[in-house]
Formats: C-alpha cells, sequence, structure tokens
C-alpha cells in the first residue's frame, strides 16, 4: 500500500535522524502483535463511526508508557490525519525497511514438531550460507507436513516435508500404472 510505504519511509527518516530505529522497531513490531492478537482493536481502528478523538484517547491509553514517545507522537499524528486504518500496514512497511536497510533476511521454517537447539542452529547455519547478512528465522508447525521440513526464504522454497515425498511417490505410482 502506497501510503503505509510513505509513512513508514517518513518514520524511519525521523528515527534515523533521532538515532531511534531500534526503539522504533520494537514498538511497531508491538504494534503487529496487537493487531494480530486483537481483532477487536483492528476493527476499532477501521470504525468509521468512532470519532477520531476516542480513538486518540484510546490509542494513548494503550500505547503511552509501553512505546517511544516518537512512535507514540507518530502514532498519534497517523490518527490525526484520518489514517489509524492502516496502522498495521505502516507498521509492517517500517520492519520490511529496517531489514532492507540493516541487509536482514527473513526465513521460514515449517515442520510437524517444532525444531531444537542444535537443528534450527543448523537451518540457521545452511540459511546464512545462501543469504548474504543477518537472517531472522521464523518457526511453523504444521502437523500435515507429518515430518521433515519446509525451508522459505524470500521466493525460494525447499520442501523436504514427508507429506510432499508422499505426493511425489503417489503420483509416481500413478503414472507406472498407465
Amino acid at each position: 500500500m502506497i501510503v503505509a510505504n510513505r509513512y513508514a519511509q517518513s518514520l524511519m527518516d525521523l528515527a534515523s535522524e533521532q538515532k531511534k530505529v531500534d526503539a522504533v522497531r520494537a514498538d511497531m513490531k508491538l504494534v503487529v502483535g496487537l493487531c494480530h492478537e486483537n481483532r477487536e482493536f483492528v476493527l476499532f481502528l477501521n470504525s468509521p463511526v468512532i470519532k477520531t478523538d476516542k480513538k486518540l484517547e484510546v490509542l494513548n491509553a494503550i500505547f503511552q508508557g509501553k512505546v517511544s514517545d516518537l512512535s507514540l507522537a507518530f502514532i498519534q499524528l497517523v490518527a490525526k490525519k484520518h489514517r489509524e486504518s492502516v496502522i498495521l500496514e505502516i507498521a509492517q512497511s517500517f520492519d520490511e525497511l529496517y531489514k532492507k536497510n540493516q541487509n536482514i533476511f527473513s526465513a521460514v521454517v515449517t515442520t510437524a514438531s517444532g525444531l531444537d537447539a542444535a537443528t534450527k542452529a543448523k537451518v540457521l547455519d545452511l540459511v546464512k550460507a545462501q543469504l548474504k547478512g543477518e537472517v531472522e528465522l521464523e518457526e511453523k508447525i504444521d502437523a500435515d507436513t507429518i515430518g521433515g521440513f519446509i525451508l522459505t526464504m524470500g521466493d525460494r522454497q525447499l520442501d523436504r516435508s514427508v507429506a510432499r515425498q508422499l505426493s511425489t511417490l503417489k503420483k509416481e505410482l500413478i503414472n507406472n500404472e498407465n
């Protein structure tokens, strides 16, 4: 979303100028987490019926003392400009900008039951060998993988799941019958 990207870039510029980029990133992660965990909060932000001054009161009550002064002032500004419905997208765009500026890549590993510390370290080393920079590894659990793993790095995916192997085997067996 263009509006969210512009606001995120402005926040990044301001945070860089004030040398508060890491603090603002933590604040934006808090915003993203709140939006993902609390559907009512997102509905509240998107509501055209609730007046801006009431939204400002609630936003202040939620974030005051929990985020930096810069982030709070930014959230207030966004609400005053009637853009509170894009706060989640702004926070997500800010995190993407941060990662791009810091040369941080994201990777997602999906397993049936989670990774132990040693396996997680091996996966992280594998990803770091492919990408030049820091890596943030996110773990997802999906019982449908049955076993093995699915590793996603940007637009690349390495599927070594048992479910995939069974699917491939099934296709081979069907093709051999014909």
